[in-house]
């Protein structure tokens, strides 16, 4: 089940994925999620590259097992861990799962996470200028959990927790952070709590051909909660499936992010760019509070194992949900396929994605972009 997050959540999420270095490896690792009746582990060593973090390397571990022995309906329950450390001094330290309780009445996800991360930041605004550029650093503690109840096919409502320690952060002083009074510079906790609404009717969870996927949260973020800062963040996902030509696939999604109040601390605002969105762009390259994108990707099969596919992404970031077509960014790109996992269509993705001004980059990653 998939669940929105801030950019850089996304970034460990996509991380602890567990992609699978060794090929004949990955090709076991659903199997025996598929079958497994008992625990079983498995350790792997993890490749992964990003215009965020170049080339990652680390080892990552898997726990499969079943919650109720008798349920042949639910899925395989799973925990995973991860160590990563990039060519850019960037660490990744996390453990997320998804637990499947009887007849999947009950899905329970998680993730907590610690990280030191290097970054880059322009300013706020969508009309930050490339040479305003700067470089900080941070480190930051993450738990997140989110339990979803199951009310009709496909209908999933839930109730999540967010938690963000942002322990330190090193910038110029008197730079753009300074010079913005960019809120949570330095550092910060931020609580909350909210609820989800999930439709989804995709045949498959990792690469599907037909079906739908709309999901609907909040979460409010408060002192009431221990919180340091005041806001509520609500992120609309809908997602179209269709069956074109032999073997093809076009893929079309809009995403809203956005933001209420003016308390939104630097990790929570809306980024534009990443591995799972305007490919092409740094994720952050923009910042401000709202975000709106609408992306299309057509996939087809070429040979076995092999595919293709063609995307092209516009959308922006925004301080009060205005957006202005001519402000418009937009991107494009192409990617090979090779199934990891073909009976669960569980594809590595090669990609480039191009914008203007620029922007361009390079993705080696595990799983579709959406």
């Amino acid at each position: 089940m998939y669940l929105a997050f801030t950019s850089f959540n996304r970034m460990i999420f996509r991380f602890s994925t567990l992609f699978c270095l060794l090929i004949l490896l990955g090709n076991t690792c659903l199997a025996q999620q598929d079958s497994a009746k008992k625990l079983q582990i498995l350790v792997f060593p993890v490749l992964t590259r990003s215009i965020e973090t170049s080339w990652s390397f680390g080892v990552a571990g898997t726990s499969t097992f079943r919650l109720a022995k008798t349920d042949s309906l639910s899925r395989t329950s799973n925990l995973q861990t991860i160590l990563l450390y990039s060519l850019k001094k960037q660490l990744v330290a996390a453990i997320n799962g998804a637990q499947y309780f009887k007849n999947e009445l009950y899905i329970l996800n998680e993730q907590i996470s610690f990280s030191s991360f290097p970054d880059k930041f322009w300013g706020l605004g969508n009309q930050a200028p490339h040479q305003a550029e700067e470089s900080y650093d941070f480190q930051q503690f993450y738990t997140y959990l989110h339990l979803m109840r199951k009310m009709g096919k496909g209908m999933f409502i839930g109730g999540l927790y967010e938690y963000q320690n942002l322990l330190e952060t090193n910038y110029k002083a008197g730079g753009i952070f300074d010079q913005q009074q960019v809120v949570g510079r330095n550092g910060y906790h931020i609580s909350g709590l909210g609820m989800s609404f999930t439709f989804d009717t995709r045949n498959n969870a990792f690469a599907p051909n037909r079906g739908n996927f709309a999901q609907i949260y909040f979460n409010h973020f408060s002192p009431l909660f221990g919180s340091n800062h005041r806001y509520t963040n609500i992120v609309i996902d809908l997602r179209k499936y269709m069956a074109v030509r032999k073997n093809g696939v076009l893929a079309l999604q809009a995403y809203s992010f956005n933001n209420t109040g003016n308390d939104v601390p630097l990790r929570s605002l809306a980024t534009l760019g990443g591995m799972n969105s305007m490919r092409g762009y740094y994720d952050g390259r923009y910042r401000d509070k709202n975000q709106l994108v609408f992306q299309a990707e057509f996939r087809q099969q070429l040979h076995k194992r092999f595919g293709m596919v063609a995307f092209g992404n516009f959308g922006d970031v925004s301080h009060n949900l205005s957006y202005k077509f001519a402000d418009l960014k937009y991107s494009f790109g192409a990617g090979l396929r090779y199934a990891l996992n073909k009976a669960e269509k569980l594809n590595i993705r090669l990609d480039y994605g191009i914008g203007p001004d620029k922007n361009h980059g390079f993705y080696f990653e595990l799983g579709e972009a959406f």
